[in-house]
């Protein structure tokens, strides 16, 4: 997996063109290729439970009609140690051997296409999030705010009749960050209110789920969704980091051979994007 990078050096506001086009799909067009969709979610770090001949843990649903192996993704790798301790007590046979890895978002989605008719991966979201993902769909005055389902991502945008997103420019592109975490999307505005107060003042925070941003990467056929980058926490980050250097080997074939894509990623370096204004 790619190095998870911090966005570059500029913010502004992209385009109301682009902002108004994200989620549709131009009629003449082909939807994304599978290897633009997995390029998007390549830089995102997600934990599962890994048995000792690296096979990720199943669960079988015990009632329902529907039986089919469920495998639990979860978006915070300190949840997934805790729920792993949780496992070691109740059920400590299976739990034998087993450990928190951290593997690429990409690649589950790869699994979750290979396997679809045999395994159903879930994604466990941090409760955290999901509570500030509430809040925030309550403030913007939506009836259904504590209905909310599914993993949160968050984006600035902006309150005026055009709605532009905010962005970060990266070398010589122009990404939409959304932020897996609220506290880290707050750290940009904070940032931006320091050096672009009027361009902060305008800014909202808008609030979508993880699968249906999949599933628009699936169905789109809109180009401009490349130029969304999904941004990990810092504390996926921090986990990720901690793995690796607890397990230097992991993931690493034999000698001569290629190590297996996904297995672990590597954490981003710590950047503090500068604004400047957009013409």
């Amino acid at each position: 997996m790619n190095s998870l990078i911090r966005f570059g050096t500029t913010i502004g506001l992209v385009g109301s063109v682009l902002a108004s086009s994200f989620f549709m799909d131009s009629p003449r067009a082909l939807a994304l290729p599978q290897e633009q969709v997995m390029q998007s979610l390549q830089t995102v770090p997600v934990f599962a439970l890994m048995n000792s001949e690296g096979g990720i843990l199943l669960a079988t649903p015990s009632q329902g009609t529907d039986r089919t192996p469920v495998a639990g993704i979860f978006m915070d790798g300190q949840a997934a140690q805790n729920f792993l301790n949780g496992l070691k007590e109740s059920n400590p046979q299976v739990a034998q051997g087993a450990q928190v890895v951290p593997i690429s978002l990409a690649k589950v989605y790869q699994l979750s296409l290979e396997k679809k008719d045999e395994v159903q991966f879930v994604y466990i979201p941090v409760e955290q999030e999901v509570e500030a993902a509430k809040a925030v769909l309550q403030q913007s005055g939506q009836q259904n705010a504590q209905e909310f389902q599914g993993v949160p991502l968050f984006a600035a945008r902006s309150s005026e009749p055009d709605g532009a997103y905010l962005t970060i420019q990266q070398g010589d592109r122009q990404i939409v960050p959304m932020y897996f975490g609220r506290q880290e999307l707050q750290a940009v505005i904070d940032r931006l209110k320091e050096v672009q107060p009027d361009l902060a003042a305008k800014m909202k925070i808008q609030v979508i789920n993880l699968e249906g941003f999949i599933e628009t990467l699936q169905t789109s056929t809109n180009q401009d969704l490349t130029q969304i980058q999904l941004d990990p926490t810092d504390a996926s980050i921090q986990f990720t980091r901690s793995f690796q250097q607890a397990n230097p080997n992991f993931g690493q074939a034999a000698e001569g051979q290629q190590a297996p894509q996904g297995a672990a990623p590597s954490p981003r370096p710590q950047q503090t994007p500068q604004a400047q204004p957009r013409p």
